[in-house]
């Protein structure tokens, strides 16, 4: 048996940034997105948005691909969306997505972090996070 402990941050966004997620929409996504997770056997430990995007810490078990439970969340959320027509236009999230490790020691800052996420955007535009993200990784 394996024994795996891998805890991820991942970002995904609506496409073309469109903030099609009003209060009441985002937490019935979220609450969708859960659910789905539990029939899919994704440990969510914590999952928040805003009106452009989602956080979510998720754990990461051994026979799982990282693509692939991106896929089953991002993929079966939008299709949930647009079949319940929970949107005036097609629902779409962006192709894009950023992920990054987490440490235990950091558990409870990124918990912290994804929760509050209406508060840090009062502050903090998604472009400037955006780039923070991208820069923290090296990539941009």
């Amino acid at each position: 048996m394996a024994y795996v402990n891998i805890w991820l941050h991942c970002i995904w966004g609506t496409k073309n940034r469109i903030p099609y997620l009003t209060e009441e929409l985002l937490d019935k996504v979220i609450n969708h997105i859960k659910e789905n997770a539990i029939d899919k056997n994704i440990f969510i430990d914590t999952i928040s948005g805003h009106k452009d995007h989602m956080h979510c810490l998720l754990g990461l078990g051994a026979n799982m691909a990282l693509s692939k439970v991106i896929q089953l969340l991002k993929g079966e959320s939008s299709c949930w969306i647009n079949r319940n027509k929970l949107t005036n236009l097609r629902f779409e999230w962006a192709v894009e997505y950023y992920c990054s490790s987490i440490s235990e020691s950091q558990l409870q800052n990124v918990r912290k972090y994804i929760y509050n996420q209406s508060e840090h955007h009062r502050f903090n535009s998604w472009e400037d996070e955006n780039n923070a993200f991208i820069s923290c990784m090296g990539v941009g």
